[in-house]
């Protein structure tokens, strides 16, 4: 029996609910005179299903357009617009993106496109509340969008990258609570000093004390979570500006963060 390698190319669809990819395989024809050759040609399922990439920018394209009519903007204006943050995307650009006919969206336009229609680049990319489902990664069955969403702003997992960006949300929280009661305390200090009838003096400085209260909480809890914080990213860390601007305005020398 006589052999001859010849390489048959064939392409060949490993269907995963909505992904698909394609794989080149190699077989061997045998060829003789007694038997007959055999030939393996794995025939291409026909889907319409998108491959994942295409998919991603479908929804980031679409989310654009939604945004952009939704602000009433042409796309020139948003042309325009990019250009005045320091990024220019044509016209066109944009227009071929919407239509489909664009192959690439890099990462930069997203941000930029993002910013020029006032939004955060994540809702472009895992618009919430106006999808479904979606894939998160290729070969992956689709999920919700609040899903990946957690998964793409480092929420969900586990290990020092999730604990580092769960700290960070709850650092944002706390900062957020303390210039709330820095502005109350400022508000009620203002109406301290400017107040002619003795009552009104004094519920505006009750409202002061009850506002300092509120910072001075707030500054503990932020200073835990910066003591958190420089745990995982370790003595170098750069970590975020304290409040010492807040809490210098506490009477009584209070100390800072």
């Amino acid at each position: 029996m006589e052999l001859s390698a010849n390489t048959v190319w064939c392409s060949f669809s490993q269907l995963q609910k909505l992904s698909w990819r394609r794989y080149c395989v190699s077989v061997t024809q045998i060829d003789s005179e007694d038997e007959e050759a055999d030939y393996y040609e794995d025939e291409e399922e026909n889907d319409d299903v998108p491959e994942w990439t295409d998919q991603l920018m479908t929804t980031v394209a679409a989310e654009v357009r939604r945004r952009r009519k939704e602000r009433g903007m042409s796309a020139q204006e948003l042309a325009d617009a990019c250009a005045a943050i320091g990024h220019p995307i044509p016209r066109n650009v944009i227009a071929n993106m919407e239509s489909g006919r664009r192959s690439v969206l890099p990462l930069v336009d997203v941000i930029v496109l993002a910013e020029a229609l006032d939004t955060h680049p994540a809702l472009l990319i895992y618009p919430l509340g106006h999808v479904r489902e979606l894939q998160r990664l290729p070969l992956q069955y689709p999920t919700s969008p609040w899903d990946a969403m957690s998964w793409f702003v480092g929420e969900s997992g586990e290990g020092q990258d999730a604990a580092l960006v769960n700290a960070f949300h709850e650092y944002r929280r706390q900062e957020a609570v303390a210039f709330t009661a820095w502005n109350a305390m400022g508000n009620y200090r203002h109406d301290a000093e400017i107040a002619t009838d003795p009552k009104m003096r004094a519920q505006a400085q009750r409202g002061e004390e009850q506002a300092i209260k509120r910072l001075e909480t707030a500054a503990a809890h932020l200073q835990t979570t910066r003591s958190r914080l420089q745990r995982i990213l370790g003595p170098s860390g750069n970590l975020p500006p304290g409040l010492e601007a807040l809490t210098a305005d506490i009477p009584d020398g209070k100390d800072s963060i």
